[in-house]
């Protein structure tokens, strides 16, 4: 009950405060859900910008901030939930797969999940090479990001690579919410830094 309490709750807040941002016109058009396209809200960024530093919350409600990783190569997987399977296998792989390969890049696992959700995803599944994180207190990374599905209050699956001084070098907005990213040009550009 008081888990069905809180994920409304947090629903209705992300919503509502969502409602507030403007569209994202840079990927406007770019992402779908079950073949239907999305509306993403917030800034945007590209490839070459400087990464805007966010505000999130890690599984102890302790704030965390891009600049808490100051002078250090950042992977970024977004997911819209790590309840769903997609997402579950997204963050497994990164976790499994490509942390051990780069252990000098900081891999971030960012998504709306409460943290509760996110600390009993991660203790269920054995993650314990990347840090998850939750944009559902403030929505800061997904607003500067404009990363925010329209009417979910979800952020839509994107990987992004920052370099040491975290500007963008890659970013892969997947085009459909029920795919996983193209993995091999994640490991790729992760070989150039």
């Amino acid at each position: 009950m008081l888990r069905s309490l809180a994920f409304a709750l947090s629903a209705f807040c992300s919503v509502a405060i969502a409602a507030d941002y403007p569209e994202n016109t840079l990927d406007a058009g770019k992402v779908s859900a079950q073949g239907k396209p999305v509306t993403l809200l917030g800034q945007g960024i590209s490839i070459g910008d400087s990464a805007p530093n966010f505000k999130v919350v890690d599984d102890n409600f302790i704030p965390v901030t891009l600049e808490d990783y100051k002078g250090q190569a950042v992977l970024i997987s977004v997911v819209p939930s790590l309840d769903t399977g997609i997402c579950s296998l997204q963050t497994k792989h990164f976790n499994e797969k490509v942390a051990s390969q780069f252990p000098s890049v900081v891999m971030l696992t960012i998504s709306a999940d409460l943290p509760f959700a996110q600390k009993r995803f991660c203790k269920a599944e054995n993650i314990d090479k990347i840090t998850t994180l939750s944009d559902s207190v403030w929505r800061d990374f997904g607003q500067k990001y404009g990363l925010i599905i329209k009417d979910m209050g979800l952020l839509t699956r994107t990987v992004f690579i920052l370099d040491e001084s975290h500007n963008v070098i890659y970013k892969q907005l997947v085009s459909s919410l029920s795919t996983e990213p193209e993995y091999n040009s994640v490991i790729e550009k992760l070989k150039t830094l």
